[in-house]
This record gives structure tokens, sequence and C-alpha cells, in this order.
């Protein structure tokens, strides 16, 4: 449980949670993960407040302004690049789109938002004095990312195409990975689940998930997927913060990691 100076190109690197009320989701991942918070004046468009393990930066939350009055509240994951700029060209020739062009975030990096051709969003971040999370990986902090989507075929080979990414593939999931190590899955979403748009989602590593899903409960959030087994995985459950948006935690079998 070490600080990270480094995250592979290629790999989620950052976690950030766009909600109608970020005091409120202070309160709630504190309670819920014992995160410590610091606030960053972002002039008229409020704060934005990093989620801290010990000190170090683990996530980031911020209040939507009006232009994006109707967004549901959300987490939104981010791949380490070397360049932005070549990532959103990628994206776009690979039939993805830039939600938001390229650009500088002062001396920390330089990001875009990008979508898939499924319609799944999500960021890249080019590090410069931030290189985003300091822990991952470990408890209390994200572990895995995770994409739902209509057409796992479709993305495998954006993905593929943009970031190198190879897949390994277990009955209805897929693995993610650079080299011979897993960071991140994909599952189709299914009919069961409702309306769902694709999307990309967290995991957060605990030592208890039916612990953890209690103490949502009486923080004021929800349990979407009750604690649930995995085999030869773990066990994790999908809860939701008082403000509707998404994550999940996971322990991790012996010998199990991602």
């Amino acid at each position: 449980m070490t600080q990270i100076s480094k995250h592979e190109p290629g790999t989620f690197c950052w976690a950030e949670l766009g909600t109608t009320d970020s005091g409120a989701a202070k309160k709630f991942y504190g309670g819920l993960f014992g995160w410590g918070s610091s606030d960053i004046p972002m002039g008229d468009q409020g704060n934005y407040t990093m989620f801290q393990k010990e000190g170090d930066d683990v996530g980031a939350t911020y209040t939507f302004g009006p232009q994006q009055k109707g967004v549901p509240p959300h987490w939104l994951t981010y791949v380490s690049v070397e360049s932005a700029d070549d990532a959103a060209s990628k994206a776009k020739a690979s039939g993805g789109k830039v939600v938001m062009e390229p650009f500088d975030v002062f001396d920390q990096g330089r990001m875009a938002l990008l979508q898939d051709p499924t319609g799944a969003t999500f960021g890249v971040w080019q590090p410069k004095a931030g290189i985003g999370a300091k822990r991952w990986n470990e408890p209390n902090a994200v572990c895995w990312a995770e994409l739902l989507t209509d057409d796992t075929g479709k993305a495998k080979q954006f993905y593929a195409d943009v970031f190198g990414w190879g897949s390994k593939i277990g009955g209805d999931y897929t693995e993610f990975q650079k080299g011979k190590d897993s960071f991140a899955g994909m599952m189709g979403i299914r009919k069961e689940w409702g309306e769902m748009p694709p999307n990309w989602g967290i995991y957060i590593l605990v030592d208890d998930p039916d612990a953890t899903a209690r103490k949502a409960t009486e923080l004021g959030g929800k349990v979407v997927v009750p604690p649930t087994d995995i085999p030869d995985v773990g066990r994790f459950a999908t809860l939701a913060d008082p403000q509707g948006a998404h994550f999940s935690v996971i322990k991790l079998s012996p010998k199990q990691g991602h």
C-alpha cells in the first residue's frame, strides 16, 4: 500500500464523481470509506474536491453546473495516455466521438472526454504535474473499471484500436488487458436490467462488502445489487449514493487480484 508514482499508459488512472451535491458526497464517501477531502476553488464553477486516503488523492467530486442540468450523477473514469490529442484522433477514426476536445488543466495535465461507438463515455488524461490517483487497487481505493454495453464486439474492437487493449474472455465476461495484466472488464447489458445506456463504472476494494452495503444504507445510500459471490473471483455489491450515482464494491477471493 504505497503511493503510485505512475500509471501505465492505456490503463485507468482516475475516477471523478459529477453530482448534484458534492458537499453531501463528501459526507457519504467519507463515512463509507474513510476518505478525507480537499477543496480546490474553481471560481464561478465552485470547488473541485479531491477525495483522499491518508492524504493521497484517490478520486474527486464536483457539483454540476447549469450546463449539466438533467445529467444524472455518475462516476467518470479516465484512462492515462501519452497524448490526449492522439487518443481523441484515434477515437474519432475508430468510430467514437469526442465529447470534449483536448484541453489543458492548469499544469496538472491535458484531458479530453470521449465516447465509444456504443455510447459509453470516458475521459483520457495526459499526465503532467498530476498523474491521477496516488492509491489504486488497495482497500478503500478504486481497483477496477467495468464497461456495460449493448455491443461487446464493437466495444472490444474500439478499445483495441485506440489503446491497444487485449482481451481475455470467460463466459459472458471480458477482461481487458495490457500485456498479461487484467485491469478492467466488460459485460453485455441484459434485458432484465431494464433500460440502461452503455456506461463505465468503478469498483472499490473493501474488506467486507456486506458491512459496506449496510453502512451505505445507514448513510442514506441504496443497495442496487445485494452482496453476491462471483465464483473464483470474490464477493461484490453495487450501491448508489444518496444523489443516485452507482458504484460497486468488491472483496477478492484469496489469490485473486486485478
